[in-house]
């Protein structure tokens, strides 16, 4: 094996730290979506000089961290088969599965609207949101979606529902264990064509 040369190490060093710190940020965010930069350093085990120097800004930090978190989950909802069931009954799957994931992520998407703009955030789910869209684009195809409405639009009462109700379970307007059901209950009834 050869010897890893100075600017190998320092390179090397850089990628762990850069873990280590998004890792602490994940962890610290979810715990406290106003955490500052000291504590999430210190919970990385990095000085304020390294984490800065990989992060110049909360607001970069907290982008990297949504990336990481939102392409975590996308990979996850690759595992879940659409292609096949009833469109109804696969984008209830999403749902859940989706929620399950936001879920775990409130505080981080708290933290996310309170740093950065709406449209970044929601650029940054860009992913998900194609497997959405190329759901509903078969279930209008086949009669269980409304095409009275704009796709787009029915792709952003998906999008819209699903982090407010992340907010209403934050806010204890709304049980967690409640959320999954009511979310799927209002999508699917937004989404029926009228005359079902």
């Amino acid at each position: 094996m050869p010897r890893m040369t100075g600017e190998g190490r320092r390179r090397a060093d850089a990628e762990r730290n850069i873990e280590a710190i998004l890792d602490a940020a994940l962890d610290c965010i979810s715990d406290q979506p106003d955490v500052n930069m000291t504590a999430i350093a210190k919970a990385a085990g990095v000085s304020r000089v390294t984490l800065y120097a990989h992060f110049p800004s909360r607001h970069d930090l907290v982008a990297h961290v949504l990336d990481r978190a939102v392409t975590t989950a996308a990979e996850v909802l690759d595992t879940e088969t659409l292609d096949d069931d009833d469109p109804a009954e696969a984008l209830t799957r999403l749902i859940r599965s989706g929620w399950q994931i936001l879920a775990g992520h409130r505080n981080l998407m708290t933290a996310a609207h309170d740093t950065l703009p709406p449209a970044q955030v929601r650029s940054f789910h860009n992913t998900v949101l194609r497997r959405v869209e190329k759901l509903i684009t078969r279930g209008r195809r086949q009669g269980t979606f409304r095409t009275d409405l704009p796709q787009t639009w029915l792709v952003t009462i998906f999008y819209s529902l699903l982090h407010a109700a992340a907010e209403e379970v934050t806010a204890g307007r709304l049980r967690q264990r409640d959320a999954a059901d009511v979310l799927a209950a209002t999508i699917l009834s937004a989404l029926t064509p009228p005359s079902r």
